[in-house]
């Protein structure tokens, strides 16, 4: 079943973020993920409003979103985004 990653982020350091966004996304196609959202104009429509930038990461199965979240290449890459972004990333089984 489908599953998804989705990000809310707000970036502290747009400098330092760059350089973690230059390296996800060979990373997640070796998982089979593909960007489905990747940043762009954020409204909030409900709630207390949190982030700048919003991303959403479709992969073949929940078990390889997790697997992709916890691999030692991703940990290498989400080390660049420690300091320059706060967030959630919350994996979801998709409704088919």
């Amino acid at each position: 079943m489908t599953a998804y990653i989705v990000v809310r982020m707000k970036v502290t350091d747009p400098e330092q973020y760059k350089r973690y966004t230059a390296r996800t996304p060979d990373c997640v196609a070796s998982f089979g993920g593909r960007f489905i959202v990747r940043g762009g104009e954020t409204v909030t429509l409900e709630g207390p409003e949190f982030s700048d930038r919003m991303v959403v990461i479709e992969f073949p199965s929940l078990d390889r979103a997790k697997e992709f979240y916890n691999s030692p290449e991703y940990t290498e890459i989400k080390a660049l985004r420690a300091h320059a972004a706060v967030g959630e990333f919350v994996a979801v089984e998709g409704a088919n």
